[in-house]
């Protein structure tokens, strides 16, 4: 098996006519790392997903993989594989000749190619279908069979484009943590786009966040959930995602409205900040800042609680009985260290003393 891809891009720069797509991403991907790149749609996190691929050329930057310049290498010669989010199978062709297809287009002899399918289809479950023709297969069995052409002939780097997307929310979680085990497996570099946090969370050793075109972020799973850099960073991590509400910082507590809270910092001067606190990190209290509660949401296992503090939705999440009902005033309190501060003007995440 080829050794696992390095990758790097610096100031890569798209343009599409007069609109940039990307405004110089740098981004470095290790070795046999499951990678992430994730962000809403049109941030161009597949825009970037190409240019790895050689199927978008760049107007400014690098691409570099295992120390070699490939920015203006064709696809055939990066070694890498790309998984569609359309899967894009041959539709007159089995199974078999779907997987088989990358091999046979480098010359690679009839026995080279029936030993490789069959070994890429035992990967990923579809030996029993190496007969049939895509048609008759589910939309699970259809991304088999296209992360099996991928693996074939042993890639450098895997390329996924939300190849989860179209199928159904139970398949899509099983698929996930068999997709992340045959990645392992394989050793072998991924690149993962995304719009789905949670899957970038569940299968990413570190996610790239984009945002109109720039990476606003980048880190483990962890350090983006419990440190992120901006107030949109932290809007869009989490589900529910971050709380947000405009408050005033002074001498290691933030005012909202009439209401004082300790948090972690905020020595020096009054300053105008965004408060950001996690659902989870919530709590009812006999003392804290006033709400509403609009709406309860039954998980069975767990509530969500929508409340409405001074006219801003805020959301909590509580156990199965969270003990309030629709319309109750109740006070919202969270520990000082459960706080996130970020600049108002800037957007930016403030240092605390944690």
């Amino acid at each position: 098996m080829n050794q696992s891809a390095d990758v790097r891009l610096e100031g890569v720069v798209k343009k599409h006519g007069t609109f940039t797509a990307l405004h110089g991403i740098d981004l470095e991907i290790r070795p046999g790392e499951f990678f992430a790149l994730l962000g809403p749609s049109g941030s161009g996190k597949t825009t970037t997903l190409r240019i790895l691929a050689g199927l978008e050329p760049v107007n400014a930057g690098r691409v570099i993989m295992d120390g070699a310049d490939v920015t203006n290498t064709q696809p055939g010669e990066r070694d890498v594989a790309m998984v569609f989010q359309s899967y894009a199978l041959y539709p007159h062709m089995t199974v078999a000749g779907n997987i088989g297809f990358p091999l046979r287009m480098v010359g690679r002899s009839a026995a080279e190619i029936a030993s490789a399918v069959r070994d890429a289809a035992a990967k990923v479950d579809i030996a029993h279908l190496l007969e049939r023709r895509p048609g008759q297969l589910s939309g699970g069995q259809q991304q088999r069979c296209a992360l099996a052409r991928a693996i074939v002939r042993h890639p450098r780097l895997f390329l996924l484009d939300e190849p989860l997307s179209n199928l159904d929310a139970k398949l899509r979680l099983e698929t996930r943590a068999e997709l992340r085990k045959l990645q392992r497996s394989l050793g072998v570099t991924a690149v993962y786009v995304t719009h789905d946090q949670e899957e970038a969370m569940t299968v990413a050793d570190r996610i790239a966040i984009f945002m109109e075109g720039r990476i606003v972020q980048t880190g483990t799973p962890k350090d983006v959930f419990t440190r992120p850099a901006s107030v949109t960073v932290a809007g869009f991590i989490g589900t529910p995602p971050m709380n947000l509400l405009p408050a005033v910082l002074s001498a290691g507590a933030v005012q909202v409205g009439a209401t004082r809270m300790p948090v972690n910092g905020g020595d020096g001067d009054a300053r105008e900040v965004t408060l950001g606190v996690r659902p989870g990190d919530l709590r009812i209290a006999p003392h804290g800042i006033p709400a509403h509660v609009e709406l309860i949401e039954d998980y069975g296992d767990s509530t969500i609680l929508d409340l409405d503090v001074q006219g801003q939705r805020v959301k909590m999440r509580a156990g199965a009985r969270p003990g309030v009902a629709e319309g109750d005033a109740v006070q919202l309190s969270f520990d000082p260290g459960s706080a996130h501060l970020f600049d108002r003007a800037s957007g930016l995440r403030i240092a605390s003393n944690q």
